[in-house]
C-alpha cells in the first residue's frame, strides 16, 4: 500500500516497525480469529474483545530480557532472515499501512504519521500526505468493520488527513 514512498528493500533492512519497546506496546497489531487459528503456538496471543469482533493481541511482554526501556522485542511473525512470515492476505492492516495510523482525535478521525519511522521521515511530507489520501477510503472502510485498529491520537504525530466519520 505504501510502495510509492517506502521501498520493500529499505523496510526489509530496517524492520523498526516489527520490534516494540515497552512504551510502544500499544502499537502491537491485532490479528483476526482466522490468522490466530493457523498459529502453532497459541500461547503467544491473548484474546481481546473489541466492539463486536473477536481478535488477538500478540503477547510480547515476556520477551524482554532486561529492564532497559530501550530494549525491543521482535514481533512473533518476524523471521530474522526472511522478514515477516505472514502472507499479504494474513498481514494486519496496521502492518500494511505503518507508519500511517488511523487515530481518534477531537471527536473525529485522522490518518497520522508515526514520527519514528526512519525511512518515511526522509520522504517529503506532501508525498506522504498524497499516499495517505489515496488509502483513506480503504482504511476507513476497514476501521468501520474492525474498530479495534483505531488508536488514540498521540501528540507529535503529524496529521495527514482528517475526517468526521468512518
Amino acid at each position: 500500500m505504501l510502495g510509492e514512498i517506502l521501498k520493500k528493500s529499505v523496510c526489509a533492512q530496517c524492520r523498526f516497525c516489527c520490534a516494540f519497546r515497552r512504551v510502544s506496546l500499544w502499537e502491537v497489531p491485532y490479528i483476526s480469529e482466522e490468522v490466530y487459528q493457523k498459529q502453532p503456538d497459541k500461547d503467544r496471543f491473548e484474546k481481546i474483545r473489541a466492539s463486536d469482533c473477536d481478535c488477538y493481541r500478540i503477547i510480547l511482554e515476556n520477551d524482554y530480557k532486561t529492564e532497559d526501556p530501550e530494549e525491543e522485542a521482535p514481533c512473533v511473525f518476524l523471521d530474522p532472515r526472511k522478514g515477516c512470515t505472514l502472507s499479504d492476505e494474513d498481514k494486519p492492516l496496521d502492518c500494511k499501512i505503518w507508519p500511517i495510523r488511523i487515530m481518534k482525535k477531537d471527536g473525529g478521525y485522522v490518518l497520522a504519521l508515526s514520527p519514528t519511522c526512519p525511512a518515511v521521515n526522509k520522504v517529503p511530507r506532501e508525498r506522504v500526505r498524497k499516499v495517505a489520501e489515496s488509502i483513506e477510503n480503504t482504511v476507513r472502510a476497514y476501521a468501520k468493520e474492525h474498530p479495534y485498529i483505531i488508536k488514540k491520537y498521540i501528540d507529535g504525530y503529524p496529521v495527514l488527513t482528517e475526517f468526521d466519520r468512518l
